[in-house]
């Protein structure tokens, strides 16, 4: 449930199950613990709960997630690039009412986002484009886009977010094409959750900078290797194909697996009889082959040579089709 106040959600070590009534008490306002909860009992006061109270109640409580509670926790991890607290509606939605809230309110929880960080001398604080799929003139996108600008000096560098929730490609290339071209040229452009191989190659294109997703670790929990190649550029080592082939997963890889002398069909054996190595070794295969690609990608950049570099990955990937 997303409020003005923040992000509620089931609190995911509660025990018994109930659900709980939605009195607040405003836990983490002097900056003890930064999260704010929702109780079982009537609270008429903002008061702190003891700590017995607090474990107690934590059994059964509903969480609310704030945009200073989320900054706060961030400055704790440390981490040098942390993101603002978002209002995020599904790519697929066909709620414009709710897109122009969510984009509305993004850029309120900014505000409250740069007011509530304490270390922006050692932590960059990037806030995170939304607005749907609106890219038409003064759209959604463009509201976002032009907060963002009136509030540059305190942004190091931008995320756009609200993509890769099953939209078209068409439809996801065009909107991060717009916000790229609106973006600031001195400034990191991430782009959250994508990380198909082909989607790095075209979005760096366009202009994008750094990516996260985790589509290498999680394809390989299923036995499927990243490789060079026609699309979708995998390689199923659970397939009957893979059963008698003594090959490594990819000639010159210089990972655990290849390296290491696992061919494919000792590869295909050990997943099928559920080894926990086999994922380890696919998962290290997986990493390798998007260090190496994006490699590649930076070494054509810094050549000058970045659009035969993508034209010639996208030709082999659709080798023979129009």
């Amino acid at each position: 449930e997303i409020t003005e106040e923040g992000v509620t959600f089931e609190n995911p070590f509660r025990e018994d199950g109930k659900e709980g009534k939605k009195d607040v008490f405003a836990d983490g306002d002097d900056g003890d613990n930064g999260i704010a909860t929702t109780t079982t009992t009537t609270t008429t006061s903002r008061k702190r709960p003891s700590s017995n109270e607090s474990t107690d109640a934590s059994k059964s409580q509903r969480m609310l997630l704030r945009p200073e509670d989320s900054i706060y926790h961030q400055n704790n991890i440390g981490s040098d690039i942390i993101m603002a607290l978002d209002d995020v509606v599904s790519s697929v939605s066909d709620d414009n009412t709710r897109f122009r809230i969510a984009t509305y309110r993004t850029l309120r929880w900014l505000d409250r986002c740069f007011s509530a960080h304490r270390r922006p001398h050692d932590q960059n604080l990037f806030p995170i484009v939304q607005g749907g799929l609106d890219t038409s003139p003064g759209g959604l996108r463009d509201v976002c886009l032009a907060g963002f600008r009136l509030r540059d000096d305190l942004a190091p560098g931008y995320a756009i977010g609200g993509l890769a929730g099953g939209e078209s490609k068409d439809q996801f290339w065009r909107v991060v094409d717009h916000c790229c071209r609106a973006l600031p040229d001195a400034k990191p452009r991430y782009l959250m959750g994508v990380g198909y191989p082909l989607d790095l190659v075209v979005c760096t294109a366009l202009g994008v900078d750094m990516y996260d997703c985790v589509y290498p670790t999680r394809t390989a929990r299923f036995g499927v290797a990243l490789v060079d190649g026609e699309a979708p550029g995998t390689l199923r080592l659970k397939g009957h194909d893979c059963a008698d082939d003594y090959r490594a997963i990819a000639e010159g890889c210089e990972c655990m697996a290849c390296g290491g002398g696992y061919t494919r069909a000792r590869l295909h054996a050990m997943l099928k009889n559920d080894s926990p190595l086999a994922v380890s070794l696919v998962t290290h295969h997986n990493l390798a082959y998007m260090m190496s690609l994006n490699r590649k990608m930076r070494d054509a950049i810094k050549e000058d040579a970045y659009p035969d570099f993508a034209r010639r990955f996208v030709r082999d990937q659709y080798r023979g089709k129009e």
